[in-house]
């Protein structure tokens, strides 16, 4: 199992490095046109949709990311990241109700968030991008962070649950523990003074230290939403994986489930 995932992580290294560092626009753009189509069809599968609609729904996530980004040439925008903050809104609500039977009205509502939140997790990895190749990296680093202290520290000192019927491996002494870890990423960011400019040294530059260290910590609550989110739909849809695209890692959204969430807000508040 190891073994798989480490050719697996391997495999997309060697494609999606390249495609970030040196692809152009159109490139990128069918980079993330890959990740919101697969997304979208693990996401149908999630509120229980069946063939042929898991693939109508991964098409009609990606067209309406295509028409958010065409429709964002020259013009703020405001309208997608709004709306993939409500959506982003209701989805904590749903994660205070807990894990439910997945009934028809809420795999409805589950079925239109993702229609929200997919195109919008793609619009901002491109126009994250768009702001330097240090810009998108320094926001998936944080969130990698987030998770991988999260994970340690949990496993260190966890004692209290975060969610636990929703997700019981997650503990509250781990979540400060990644975002502990957060901190110190994004400050070691902030006095390197990379080239080029990461997301930590732009919140610094415009609103200073403490301003800057809230917003990140807003980041890491977001990331953690985003993949305690997709841990409900998976409970109430009975699956352990969203998908088995990926061999030893799972599914897309079980790899970018955190970052759905995160390039939106990370974009807005720039």
């Amino acid at each position: 199992m190891l073994l798989t995932r480490v050719i697996t992580a391997l495999c997309l290294l060697l494609v999606i490095l390249p495609v970030l560092f040196l692809g152009s626009v159109p490139v990128l753009g069918g980079l993330a046109a890959v990740f919101v189509f697969a997304a979208g069809w693990e996401w149908a599968r999630l509120v229980r949709l069946s063939a042929p609609w898991t693939y109508v729904y991964g098409i009609a996530a990606l067209v309406l990311m295509m028409i958010w980004s065409d429709l964002s040439v020259g013009r703020p925008l405001d309208g997608p990241l709004v709306a993939a903050a409500i959506a982003w809104a209701v989805a904590l609500l749903m994660l205070r109700r807990g894990v439910h039977p997945l009934d028809k009205s809420g795999a409805l509502l589950a079925g239109v968030l993702g229609l929200i939140m997919l195109p919008a997790f793609g619009l901002a990895l491109m126009q994250l991008r768009a702001h330097g190749i240090l810009m998108l990296l320094s926001v998936a680093v944080l969130v990698w962070t987030a998770d991988i202290g999260a994970y340690f520290f949990g496993k260190a000192f966890g004692h209290r649950k975060l969610a636990p019927t929703v997700s019981p491996g997650k503990s509250w002494e781990g979540a400060l523990g990644g975002w502990l870890c957060v901190m110190i990423i994004a400050t070691a960011m902030v006095l390197t003074g990379w080239p080029g400019g990461t997301w930590p040294q732009r919140l610094v530059e415009h609103h200073g230290w403490l301003v800057a260290a809230a917003l990140v910590t807003v980041l890491v609550a977001a990331s953690v939403i985003g993949d305690l989110f997709e841990s409900l739909l998976k409970r109430q849809a009975g699956m352990k994986d969203s998908s088995q695209l990926l061999p030893g890692h799972g599914g897309v959204l079980d790899r970018i489930d955190a970052l759905l969430p995160a390039f939106p807000l990370a974009l807005w508040l720039l």
